[in-house]
Protein backbone atom coordinates (compact mmCIF):
# COMPACT_ATOMS: atom_id res chain seq x y z
CA UNK A 1 0.00 0.00 0.00
CA UNK A 2 1.37 3.37 -0.93
CA UNK A 3 1.59 6.20 1.56
CA UNK A 4 -1.09 8.14 -0.34
CA UNK A 5 -3.56 5.21 -0.14
CA UNK A 6 -2.75 4.74 3.54
CA UNK A 7 -3.43 8.41 4.30
CA UNK A 8 -6.68 8.25 2.33
CA UNK A 9 -7.84 5.16 4.25
CA UNK A 10 -6.98 6.74 7.61
CA UNK A 11 -8.77 9.97 6.66
CA UNK A 12 -11.91 8.10 5.57
CA UNK A 13 -11.93 6.05 8.79
CA UNK A 14 -11.52 9.22 10.84
CA UNK A 15 -14.41 10.93 9.04
CA UNK A 16 -16.68 7.89 9.46
CA UNK A 17 -15.88 7.70 13.18
CA UNK A 18 -16.50 11.43 13.64
CA UNK A 19 -19.79 11.19 11.74
CA UNK A 20 -20.96 8.21 13.84
CA UNK A 21 -20.13 10.11 17.04
CA UNK A 22 -21.99 13.19 15.80
CA UNK A 23 -25.07 11.12 14.91
CA UNK A 24 -25.02 9.53 18.35
CA UNK A 25 -24.91 12.95 20.01
CA UNK A 26 -27.69 14.27 17.76
CA UNK A 27 -29.91 11.40 18.85
CA UNK A 28 -29.90 12.68 22.42
CA UNK A 29 -32.19 15.31 23.86
CA UNK A 30 -30.73 17.98 26.17
CA UNK A 31 -32.29 18.75 29.55
CA UNK A 32 -31.26 21.88 31.39
CA UNK A 33 -31.25 21.56 35.20
CA UNK A 34 -32.97 24.98 35.35
CA UNK A 35 -35.77 23.91 32.98
CA UNK A 36 -39.28 24.22 34.35
CA UNK A 37 -40.71 22.23 31.43
CA UNK A 38 -38.19 19.35 31.27
CA UNK A 39 -38.01 17.50 27.97
CA UNK A 40 -40.17 15.39 25.67
CA UNK A 41 -39.23 12.54 23.36
CA UNK A 42 -41.67 11.00 20.87
CA UNK A 43 -40.74 7.51 19.65
CA UNK A 44 -43.37 7.82 16.91
CA UNK A 45 -45.15 4.73 15.55
CA UNK A 46 -43.85 1.56 17.15
CA UNK A 47 -44.80 -2.10 17.42
CA UNK A 48 -45.62 -3.95 20.63
CA UNK A 49 -42.80 -6.09 21.96
CA UNK A 50 -39.85 -3.90 21.01
CA UNK A 51 -38.04 -2.25 23.91
CA UNK A 52 -37.22 1.36 23.08
CA UNK A 53 -34.37 3.42 24.48
CA UNK A 54 -33.52 7.10 24.41
CA UNK A 55 -30.71 9.00 26.10
CA UNK A 56 -31.04 12.51 27.48
CA UNK A 57 -28.08 14.79 28.19
CA UNK A 58 -28.79 16.30 31.62
CA UNK A 59 -26.79 19.53 31.98
CA UNK A 60 -26.19 21.24 35.32
CA UNK A 61 -26.66 24.90 34.43
CA UNK A 62 -27.57 25.91 37.98
CA UNK A 63 -24.19 27.48 38.69
CA UNK A 64 -23.97 25.31 41.83
CA UNK A 65 -23.02 21.74 42.71
CA UNK A 66 -26.09 19.56 41.99
CA UNK A 67 -26.98 16.14 43.32
CA UNK A 68 -29.51 13.91 41.56
CA UNK A 69 -31.30 12.19 44.41
CA UNK A 70 -33.56 9.82 42.49
CA UNK A 71 -35.15 9.03 39.16
CA UNK A 72 -38.76 7.84 39.32
CA UNK A 73 -41.08 6.65 36.55
CA UNK A 74 -44.86 6.74 36.25
CA UNK A 75 -45.15 3.07 35.25
CA UNK A 76 -43.29 -0.23 35.50
CA UNK A 77 -43.11 -0.24 31.70
CA UNK A 78 -40.58 2.60 31.88
CA UNK A 79 -37.17 2.34 33.51
CA UNK A 80 -34.55 5.02 33.85
CA UNK A 81 -30.93 5.19 34.91
CA UNK A 82 -28.56 8.09 35.53
CA UNK A 83 -24.86 7.53 34.84
CA UNK A 84 -23.57 10.17 37.28
CA UNK A 85 -25.55 11.59 40.19
CA UNK A 86 -23.25 14.37 41.40
CA UNK A 87 -22.57 17.22 38.98
CA UNK A 88 -20.40 20.30 39.22
CA UNK A 89 -21.61 23.49 37.48
CA UNK A 90 -21.57 23.00 33.70
CA UNK A 91 -21.16 19.23 33.96
CA UNK A 92 -23.35 16.81 31.99
CA UNK A 93 -24.56 13.28 32.63
CA UNK A 94 -26.69 10.86 30.63
CA UNK A 95 -30.19 9.85 31.69
CA UNK A 96 -31.17 6.66 29.88
CA UNK A 97 -34.88 5.87 29.53
CA UNK A 98 -36.21 2.49 28.37
CA UNK A 99 -39.85 1.90 27.48
CA UNK A 100 -41.55 -1.49 27.01
CA UNK A 101 -44.86 -1.02 25.12
CA UNK A 102 -46.09 -4.59 25.71
CA UNK A 103 -49.80 -4.51 26.47
CA UNK A 104 -50.34 -1.00 25.13
CA UNK A 105 -52.25 0.02 22.03
CA UNK A 106 -52.69 3.51 20.63
CA UNK A 107 -51.21 6.70 22.05
CA UNK A 108 -49.09 6.28 25.17
CA UNK A 109 -47.51 8.92 27.36
CA UNK A 110 -45.24 8.08 30.30
CA UNK A 111 -43.25 10.26 32.69
CA UNK A 112 -39.80 10.21 34.26
CA UNK A 113 -39.13 12.46 37.25
CA UNK A 114 -35.56 13.49 38.09
CA UNK A 115 -35.43 14.70 41.70
CA UNK A 116 -32.50 16.89 42.73
CA UNK A 117 -31.29 18.78 45.78
CA UNK A 118 -31.99 22.10 44.02
CA UNK A 119 -34.28 24.37 46.03
CA UNK A 120 -35.17 26.33 42.87
CA UNK A 121 -36.05 23.34 40.67
CA UNK A 122 -36.24 20.10 42.70
CA UNK A 123 -38.09 18.00 40.07
CA UNK A 124 -37.47 17.90 36.33
CA UNK A 125 -40.02 15.97 34.25
CA UNK A 126 -39.30 13.96 31.11
CA UNK A 127 -42.22 12.92 28.92
CA UNK A 128 -41.94 10.01 26.51
CA UNK A 129 -44.60 9.35 23.91
CA UNK A 130 -45.36 6.63 21.39
CA UNK A 131 -48.09 5.47 19.04
CA UNK A 132 -48.22 1.71 19.72
CA UNK A 133 -49.49 -0.58 16.98
CA UNK A 134 -50.24 -4.29 17.34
Amino acid sequence: MTIRKFITVVAVLFLLTAQAYALEKLDRTAIDSNSKTGATWDFGKIKQGQILKHEFDFINNSGKYLKIQDVLTSCGCTVSEVRKKELNPGETTIVEVKFDPTGYNGEVEQFVYITTDSLDNPVIKIIIKAQVEK
